[in-house]
């Protein structure tokens, strides 16, 4: 049998070096092929080039602080010259949209309506969607940002899912504000027929609760309502037009060279393609050099050996199976019938 033809190695550094002159890079792929490092070597490449960069996970089982052996958090941290990190925390964010957003309603309602404010938008922070319309608010502020307090923003995004949504949600979330300011133009042209009748919304069997102010502050409230809406409207907006202008922004994808990542990046792409979003370059991780064996394959034993230490150490209480790395991907089901069979076998 003749030996397969060595795998072409993955593109070099230099070949991802014009999108260093981008402001938004983002780096997806499957879950565990690499994306958090790659993230953060393209962040270090673009600080030592001279560019202000900000690396941002937005992943939530963070390692961006893992990579750089440092804490990292919710707050941008200093990570070296022209370099920073931040590690998204979503729960936090939705407890900061909510947050707000109680100051803002509260400011629109009248006291009594306070206690029903506090009790909808606590229920609203458990509502599916909550924690990531506020990542997605949380990154389409960083995106705008980009080319201003920063020269770039790479963004660590999670596995491929997530991925997808988040790059989709800023039109949903355009047309949702829309449709909002629709509601709030028709509400005010009620209103405005109403006074003109000398009547008022709750003539008409309808609560409301600024019946007991004059119009002119039913009115300046009113317009700073539609401004805010307005303001989320522009700025998700935006967002989407940067992530589809191939001049500011850059996707990258980063995959294995087995089966399942090829798979599962074909589908990306594909995915993306319906969306419109490029995709500028591809990362093969994790390819086995040319020639690779003996000194090579001695030196990543002698370190193997050392984490296997490390891990008798860290998890003695809990039972143990060690897999060999086989030679071939397992896939399907005869192969997972032989791996279903060692892991049940297995003594440790």
């Amino acid at each position: 049998m003749r030996p397969p033809t060595p795998v072409t190695p993955p593109p070099r550094a230099a070949a991802l070096e014009p999108l260093l002159e981008r402001r938004i890079v983002f780096v997806g792929g499957k879950g565990g092929v690499g994306k958090t490092t790659i993230a953060a070597a393209l962040a270090v490449a673009a600080a030592d080039r001279g560019r202000r960069c900000l690396v941002v996970s937005t992943d939530p089982a963070h390692s961006l602080g893992d990579v750089f052996d440092r804490a990292v958090g919710d707050t941008e941290t200093l990570l070296a010259d022209r370099l920073w990190g931040l590690e998204i925390d979503p729960d936090a964010a939705a407890g900061r949209h909510i947050t707000a957003v109680k100051a803002q309603m509260k400011r629109l309602v009248h006291p009594r309506m306070y206690a029903e404010v506090d009790r909808q938008l606590e229920l609203a922070r458990l509502a599916p969607g909550t924690v990531e319309a506020a990542l997605l608010e949380r990154v389409a502020e960083l995106m705008v940002q980009a080319g201003g307090r920063f020269d770039l923003v790479i963004f660590d995004t999670a596995p491929t899912g997530h991925t997808l949504r988040l790059l989709s949600l800023p039109e949903i979330m355009a047309t949702w504000v829309e449709g909002l300011l629709r509601h709030r133009e028709r509400s005010s042209r009620l209103a405005s027929v109403l006074a003109r009748l000398g009547r008022r919304p709750a003539d008409l069997g309808e609560q409301s609760p600024s019946d007991d102010r004059p119009p002119h502050e039913d009115e300046a409230r009113a317009a700073a309502l539609t401004e805010m809406l307005a303001a989320r409207q522009r700025k998700f907006r935006r967002a989407r037009e940067l992530l589809l202008d191939r001049e500011a922004t850059a996707f990258v994808l980063v995959l294995n060279p087995d089966k399942l990542s090829i798979l599962e990046s074909q589908k990306t792409l594909q995915s993306l393609g319906r969306v419109h979003v490029p995709v500028a370059a591809l990362v093969v991780n994790r390819v086995l050099p040319e020639g690779a064996g003996g000194a090579f394959l001695e030196a990543r034993r002698r370190q193997e050996g050392a984490y296997l230490i490390e891990i008798e150490e860290a998890f003695a209480p809990f039972p143990r199976v060690s897999l060999p790395l086989w030679p071939e991907d397992v896939r399907g089901l005869s192969a997972l019938g032989r791996l279903g069979r060692y892991l049940s076998e297995a003594t440790g």
